[in-house]
């Protein structure tokens, strides 16, 4: 073990990660460490290079303030775009010689009486901090399908978060299980080529169009010189999605899912277009974007299955019908365990409690960022933070974990946890809000909530109320040691 205690150490190279290692430079802390398990910086942007992967939030909101990008190809961005984007970040701000690349956190353990964290490593190595930031967000580990004989399949398996890019799909028959986020993207790519593509779908998702036409050279030379209309634009983003974020303005909804009906209706055959026309309300599951999704469903190798996979055998997939399907390669489009957040990690705190037990009914932060019993640790993408822009709602978490870590690096307390009752108080407020977001209510399918039916995942408010409760820490909701 060594002998330096960083003053920060970092848990996570992806935007929240790097948000952070900027501001600490900025605040003239360059005595920390951020450690990251895979080879690169970007976190969900890096991991996930399936074909179509891009933005479902305009990017001219889905940049830092501190690093506006005048020059997107077109308004969503593009994965590359983002991962070259996030990769600018580490370079031009002087963070990427703070990284640790290829060696994940395994455990974080809090030490009493050094008011120290320390961290082992993958590798076996150990870290020690005063303060620990746990960047590792909602999109960490991949769900994989629970189904009968997966294991047992012979072909090509492999996830769209782990995207095998040295597998060629041309001419293959292809069962994609899942049809949300990850499917709604590449699967009007993939049926460009592949022989035949069966998609899998449980529930159908409300899929909207969005105003995505490239820019020209002559438009992203002007926007160089002048980003004027793009910061207005950006601005204008902002208050339309403070507004509708929380899904309380009834005509939004209905003016939604008349666009989401006018969407399904290019799907030429009557009983497929039915299938894909969702049942429940806009938002009650995460709405998702795309000009090329439906479109795709008039392709002759593009199946839709509605029927139950009830087991795979080692060369297809059988369904509750009894139909078998053959198939070269199997595509699971199953997203994250999006609810794990810090207990990703094995974390022990105050009096060797562990995360798991301190959330056994699920996770819950003051303000998303700190949860008791475990001092001088920040979230960032944390419970409950999860709505608007990520990378907008990541900065002012960063600002409120930075207040905390500046007290501690100058030596003026040991360390800083916040008040049980504090945080209770605080999660009674955002579960009481959330039970008031209707269409949330219809939500089950487990993105969200967790087996004791909370909802760890949302926030309730906008992104102006959330900046408002985090700007200034209320000295009273914490307790502190001195140095």
């Amino acid at each position: 073990m060594s002998d330096h205690v960083h003053t920060v150490a970092v848990i996570g190279a992806g935007p929240g990660g790097l948000c952070m290692g900027k501001r600490l430079l900025d605040e003239g802390i360059d005595d920390f460490v951020v450690l990251e398990k895979s080879d690169d910086v970007g976190g969900t942007w890096n991991h996930n290079r399936y074909p179509g992967c891009e933005c479902d939030v305009p990017s001219a909101l889905f940049s830092f303030s501190f690093a506006f990008k005048p020059d997107w190809s077109k308004p969503y961005g593009t994965q590359p775009e983002i991962l070259d984007y996030m990769r600018g970040i580490a370079d031009d701000f002087g963070i990427r010689p703070h990284i640790r690349f290829g060696d994940g956190v395994a455990t974080a353990v809090w030490d009493e009486p050094t008011a120290t964290w320390t961290l082992t490593l993958g590798s076996g190595a150990t870290v020690r901090a005063r303060s620990v930031v746990s960047a590792v967000g909602m999109f960490n580990d991949i769900v994989w399908p629970e189904i009968d004989g997966f294991a047992d399949f012979t072909g090509t398996v492999f996830h769209s978060a782990r995207w095998n890019h040295d597998h060629d799909l041309t001419g293959e028959r292809v069962a994609v299980i899942g049809s949300a986020a990850s499917a709604v993207q590449f699967v009007p790519e993939i049926v460009k080529t592949a022989g035949q593509v069966h998609l899998f779908q449980r529930t159908a998702n409300w899929v909207l169009p969005k105003d995505d036409t490239p820019y020209t050279e002559e438009q992203l030379a002007a926007f160089r010189i002048d980003p004027t209309p793009l910061l207005e634009f950006r601005q204008m983003v902002e208050d339309n999605m403070n507004r509708g974020m929380t899904f309380a303005v009834p005509e939004l909804l209905q003016e939604r899912e008349v666009i989401g009906v006018q969407a399904v209706s290019v799907v030429k055959d009557p009983v497929l277009r039915a299938k894909l026309r969702p049942t429940h309300p806009f938002g009650a599951k995460r709405p998702l974007l795309s000009n090329v999704y439906y479109e795709a469903f008039n392709r002759p190798n593009l199946e839709l299955v509605t029927d139950r996979i009830v087991r795979i055998t080692p060369t297809g997939v059988v369904t509750a019908d009894g139909v078998t399907r053959e198939v070269d390669t199997i595509v699971a489009a199953t997203g994250f365990a999006t609810t794990k957040y810090l207990s990703a990690v094995s974390v022990t705190g105050r009096n060797g409690v562990h995360i798991d037990d301190a959330w056994a009914d699920g996770a819950r932060a003051y303000l998303g960022i700190t949860t008791a019993g475990f001092p001088n640790l920040s979230m960032i993408y944390g419970p409950n933070t999860n709505n608007g822009s990520i990378l907008t709602m990541l900065e002012y978490q960063v600002e409120h974990a930075l207040a905390h870590i500046r007290r501690i690096a100058a030596g003026e307390v040991a360390w800083i946890d916040v008040k049980p009752d504090v945080e209770a108080a605080w999660n009674d407020v955002v579960q009481e809000a959330i039970a008031g977001v209707r269409v949330w209510q219809t939500d089950t399918n487990g993105y969200y909530r967790v087996e004791s039916g909370r909802m760890v995942t949302q926030w309730p408010f906008s992104m102006e109320q959330f900046r408002s409760f985090t700007a200034v820490p209320d000295p009273a909701a914490f307790e502190v040691s001195p140095a």
